[in-house]
C-alpha cells in the first residue's frame, strides 16, 4: 500500500526563477553566502534546497537558526542535523560521539537556544521532492535504500531505510549505478568529493551551488 509520507516534503515548480541545490553546509554560511552572491542568486525568485548537515565542524554553525528563517532556503535532515537536535534534546544519539566530530559549538550556546535549535532541527524533513519541467527531483543526505523512488512511501519503508537515507555510503562506494526510478534525478551529499558527479544522468534543472561551500555536492540520477 501506498501513502504520503509526512516526512517528505513537496515542493511545486518554480516558474518564476531558478533552483540550486548545495551540499554538507556544516557551519561554513559565509562561504555559501559567497557563493550565492557570485550565481547573482535573487531572494525574491530563486530557491537554495540543502541536503543537510548545516552544522558542526564549521566556525558558524550558531547561524543555523538564522537560515532556516529565510524562506527560499529549504533545508533536510542531515546526520550531523540529527546528532545536534538529539544532543540539545538530552538524548544523544548513541552511537556517535557528536562532540569528537565537531558539535563542540553546542555546548557554548544557552540552554534556550539550545532547546530552539533542538526544536527546529528535529523538524526537518527526512527528504524533499521538487517538480521540475523535467519531472521530479528528489533530494536525501545520504543514499536512497531502493531503486524505485516510490518506496519512501511504502508503509514498509523502515526506521533502517530512514537511518540509510542519513547514514548510508553504499551506493556511492560500490559505485552502484542502477537508475532510481520514478524520479528525475536524486540529489545527495554525505560524501565528501571535489566536485558534482552524476550517475547515468547528464543534467537536471537544479543547478549546483559553490565549489567548496560544503564537504559533499554528489548526486545519483535516473535518466
Amino acid at each position: 500500500m501506498t501513502s504520503r509520507n509526512p516526512l517528505v516534503q513537496q515542493f511545486s515548480a518554480n516558474e518564476s526563477g531558478r533552483d540550486f541545490a548545495v551540499g554538507d553546509i556544516h557551519g561554513c554560511f559565509s562561504k555559501l553566502e559567497t557563493a550565492l552572491q557570485k550565481i547573482r542568486f535573487a531572494p525574491a525568485f530563486d530557491r537554495l534546497f540543502s541536503v543537510g548537515d548545516l552544522v558542526d565542524r564549521g566556525p558558524e554553525s550558531q547561524h543555523v537558526l538564522h537560515w532556516l528563517d529565510r524562506p527560499w532556503f529549504h533545508a533536510i535532515c542531515g546526520n550531523h542535523d540529527l546528532m545536534t537536535w538529539r544532543r540539545a534534546a538530552g538524548d544523544p544519539y548513541p552511537a556517535v560521539d557528536h562532540v569528537a566530530h565537531g558539535g563542540q559549538w553546542l555546548d557554548q550556546r544557552s540552554r534556550v537556544e539550545q532547546e530552539r535549535i533542538a526544536q527546529r532541527l528535529r523538524g526537518l524533513p527526512l527528504a524533499i521532492e521538487v517538480d521540475t519541467p523535467q519531472g521530479m527531483v528528489g533530494i536525501v543526505h545520504a543514499d536512497f535504500p531502493y531503486d524505485d523512488w516510490q518506496a519512501i512511501h511504502h508503509e514498509q519503508f523502515s526506521a533502517n531505510d530512514r537511518e540509510a537515507c542519513l547514514w548510508s555510503t553504499d551506493r556511492y562506494r560500490t559505485r552502484y549505478t542502477q537508475p532510481i526510478r520514478n524520479v528525475r534525478a536524486v540529489v545527495h551529499g554525505h560524501v565528501p568529493c571535489p566536485e558534482w558527479r552524476s550517475w547515468a544522468m547528464s543534467s537536471t534543472s537544479i543547478q549546483a551551488v559553490g565549489a567548496r561551500v560544503g564537504s559533499s555536492r554528489c548526486w545519483t540520477c535516473k535518466r
